[in-house]
C-alpha cells in the first residue's frame, strides 16, 4: 500500500490555511494543522469527523528551533512532510513611506523570507530521500497591485516570490515542485476591521464581480500539490477574478 501523502499547512488554524488544511485533507493527505498559539486542534478535530487524518501543532514559524521541532513533531505523528504550504503570516499595517522604518521591513521579512526559508531548510533532505515533494508559498496580488503605505509588505511578498522562483529551478532535478499561490483580498476572520466602504471599492475593480473565497485559493493549492502536476514549477497563479487584468 502507497504510504499516506503528508502535508504541512503553516497558519491553519483559521482563514486561508483553514481552507487549505480541509482541502488537502479531502484529497486524501494527512495535514498537520499549525498555528502560533494553538486553536489548530478545532480545524484537526473537524477533519477527523470528515474522515481524514490531522494532528495540531503549535509553532512559532518564525524561530529555528520552533521549526526544527515542528518538522520533527510532524514526521513523529504523522510522516515526513511531502507537501509543504507556506501560509503563515502577521499584520500588515499600511505605513506612509516618511513613517517607515527598517524594523518594520524587518518584521515583515521575518514571515515571508526568513519563515519560507527556515522551512524550506527543514523539509528539504526528507524530500530529497523520497526523491520529491511539493513546496508551495502563499504570495499576494500585492506584488502586481501595490497598495498604498504597503512598502513594507510588497517588499517582503516581492522578495518571497523571487526565492521560490529560485527555489523551483534549483530543485527541480530533485522533483521537488516550487510554486506559489497569489491571492486577491478574500475577506476571512483577521480583516473584521476592514470598513464596508473599502470592501465596495476593492470590489468595484474584480471583473468577476464577487470577492472570492477561501475554499477558492485552497482548489489553487490543491492543484500544486497534486502528484501528477509534477511537471508545473517555477509558477504563480494569482487568486483574483480577473483583478489583475484592470
Amino acid at each position: 500500500m502507497t504510504p499516506q501523502r503528508v502535508a504541512l499547512v503553516t497558519g491553519s488554524s483559521r482563514g486561508l490555511g483553514a481552507a487549505m488544511a480541509r482541502r488537502l485533507a479531502a484529497d486524501g493527505l494527512a495535514v498537520a494543522v499549525n498555528s502560533l498559539r494553538g486553536g489548530g486542534e478545532a480545524v484537526a478535530a473537524a477533519i477527523r469527523e470528515a474522515g481524514g487524518t490531522a494532528a495540531a501543532f503549535p509553532a512559532d514559524v518564525t524561530d529555528p528551533a520552533a521549526v526544527a521541532g515542528l518538522v520533527g513533531a510532524v514526521a513523529d505523528t504523522l510522516g515526513p512532510v511531502d507537501v509543504l504550504v507556506v501560509n503563515a503570516t502577521g499584520p500588515q499595517p499600511g505605513i506612509p513611506l516618511d513613517e517607515l522604518d527598517w524594523d518594520r521591513h524587518l518584521d515583515m521579512l521575518a514571515f515571508f523570507v526568513r519563515s519560507p526559508l527556515l522551512l524550506g531548510q527543514a523539509v528539504l533532505a526528507g524530500m530529497r530521500e523520497r526523491g520529491g515533494g511539493r513546496i508551495i508559498h502563499v504570495a499576494s496580488e500585492v506584488v502586481d497591485k501595490p497598495p498604498l503605505g504597503g512598502a513594507a509588505y510588497v517588499a517582503a511578498k516581492g522578495a518571497q516570490i523571487g526565492m521560490m522562483r529560485s527555489w523551483a529551478r534549483e530543485l527541480a532535478p530533485e522533483g521537488i515542485t516550487v510554486n506559489a499561490v497569489a491571492p486577491g483580498f478574500i475577506p476571512v476572520e483577521r480583516h473584521e476591521d476592514v470598513s464596508d466602504a473599502h470592501r465596495q471599492r476593492y470590489l468595484a475593480t474584480v471583473p468577476a464581480g464577487r470577492f472570492g473565497t477561501p475554499d477558492d485559493v485552497a482548489a489553487a493549492v490543491s492543484f500544486f500539490a497534486r502528484e501528477d502536476t509534477r511537471f508545473i514549477t517555477g509558477q504563480r497563479i494569482v487568486v483574483d477574478g480577473g483583478r489583475g487584468l484592470t
